[in-house]
């Protein structure tokens, strides 16, 4: 299959691998059965990390093992080198788990991958995970079972949440993605929405959002088109205006982010919404038939 022009099973690297958060993320995206060539860490090259050779350069990964695909564990300060390196090395997916990363930062890796081609996930985001294929970051692989329901979401927790009620009722995933919580992302809804339109394996998609920004209305524009059902949750309905609600792009400011727009502007392109992540399944069977 593939998945954003990345062929699976990918071969992919672990930026920041000698790191404390780094090694046990790539102990547990290993033990999910995610295809990981090699870690990477400047200074650190002749090592091992969770079996793993690491090198010190992207492009020695690219050259020697083929690598095709990065998650990125590196300090914020570091993140927009690490980014750039690799997409300069030849990696054309990455996903960036790093929060806190400055927006001008966060800016630069988006422009540069939008003219190198590159879909970058991110940043502060719990990655993709693919069942049958493993995951690049840091989603829970006990909630996850294979099937044909497409996942895409802002809150990492609450995309556990559903993911793990699609599961119980009976609803596998063909994959699950979190483009984070940031006033800034490197892709937002639309590009999932349309890997999930085009996918053969994909027969209806989950999308959670949550207030603050416009990403839930500029999905819906593109849901009007779609001819895979789509229900939906939008987390945040009670926060007053002004008040943060977990990320720093969930806020509603002077009248705009609001839950009751997004809810309406989905929901007007034919989008099923539930009220909480336990109504997600029975709307699936509703829309499925």
């Amino acid at each position: 299959m593939k998945l954003f022009g990345i062929d699976y099973p990918l071969r992919g690297i672990v930026q920041g691998v000698t790191g404390t958060v780094g090694r046990k993320q790539t102990k547990w995206m290993l033990e999910a059965g995610t295809n990981l060539v090699a870690g990477v860490t400047p200074g650190k090259e002749g090592q091992e990390a969770e079996g793993l050779p690491v090198f010190g350069r992207v492009r020695d990964t690219v050259d020697k093992l083929g690598a095709n695909a990065s998650v990125i564990f590196v300090p914020p300060a570091f993140v927009r080198s690490a980014a750039c390196e690799a997409m300069d090395a030849g990696i054309r997916f990455i996903v960036i788990v790093t929060e806190f990363i400055p927006v001008r930062d966060t800016l630069e890796i988006r422009e540069r991958a939008k003219i190198m081609g590159v879909t970058i996930i991110g940043p502060n985001c719990p990655g993709i995970f693919v069942p049958g294929h493993g995951k690049l970051g840091i989603m829970p692989a006990s909630i996850f079972n294979s099937g044909t329901v497409g996942v895409v979401g802002r809150s990492a927790t609450l995309s556990y949440e559903v993911v793990g009620n699609l599961t119980a009722a009976g609803f596998g995933q063909r994959a699950a993605v979190g483009i984070g919580g940031d006033p800034v992302a490197c892709t937002g809804f639309m590009p999932v929405l349309e890997w999930f339109e085009k996918d053969p394996g994909t027969t209806a998609v989950a999308l959670i959002g949550e207030i603050g920004g416009y990403a839930e209305e500029q999905a819906a524009a593109f849901i009007k088109t779609m001819t895979k059902p789509v229900v939906g949750l939008i987390a945040g309905r009670s926060a007053p205006p002004g008040k943060r609600f977990g990320h720093a792009g969930a806020i509603i400011r002077a009248g705009s982010g609001g839950p009751e727009a997004k809810v309406k502007a989905l929901e007007a392109a034919g989008a099923r919404i539930g009220v909480s992540p336990t109504e997600l399944p029975g709307l699936l069977r509703q829309v499925l038939g």
